[in-house]
């Protein structure tokens, strides 16, 4: 169970990663160049946010105020919020953009690896659910602005 829980945590996200490459790489160019623009836009602006509400919100690592050893050696700094499960939300958010099926997918992947950093000691669900909400913060502007101005570049 630990050796899953691990890969879960630390590297399904690339997973996640190389399925959302592969959605990209299949589509016709001027698809292309929309989901990389929205990505552009999506990815960075997910992080910015995040990073400026980690600012706001102290979350230490559950391995240091229950004064455990997680599963995945990790720093003992701010755990809000989960960068792995922002960055896999922000990439099932982008292709969720145009394809509703495997971005809802790829979501799902996102949310594992979540829980699986829970389970490793390294997050508590707030830091997963902060991720999750700043990326849906940052994605509907971005939905609405893209479909109304960029979608045709």
């Amino acid at each position: 169970m630990n050796t899953l829980t691990i890969f879960t945590a630390k590297y399904l996200v690339f997973v996640l990663a190389a399925i959302a490459a592969f959605y990209f790489l299949k589509q016709p160019w001027q698809r292309q160049k929309e989901v990389f623009i929205f990505a552009v836009l999506l990815l960075p602006l997910s992080y910015i946010v995040a990073k400026v509400m980690a600012h706001f919100y102290f979350d230490p690592r559950p391995f240091v105020a229950g004064h455990f050893t997680p599963l995945i050696p990790h720093a003992a700094d701010n755990g809000f919020p989960s960068d792995h499960t922002l960055l896999g939300t922000a990439i099932a958010f982008a292709i969720f953009h145009f394809n509703k099926k495997i971005g809802i997918f790829l979501l799902f992947l996102a949310i594992l690896v979540g829980l699986a950093r829970v389970l490793a000691g390294v997050h508590h669900a707030v830091d997963i659910a902060g991720s999750i909400l700043i990326v849906a913060i940052v994605y509907f502007p971005l939905d609405y602005f893209f479909a109304r101005y960029l979608k045709n570049i």
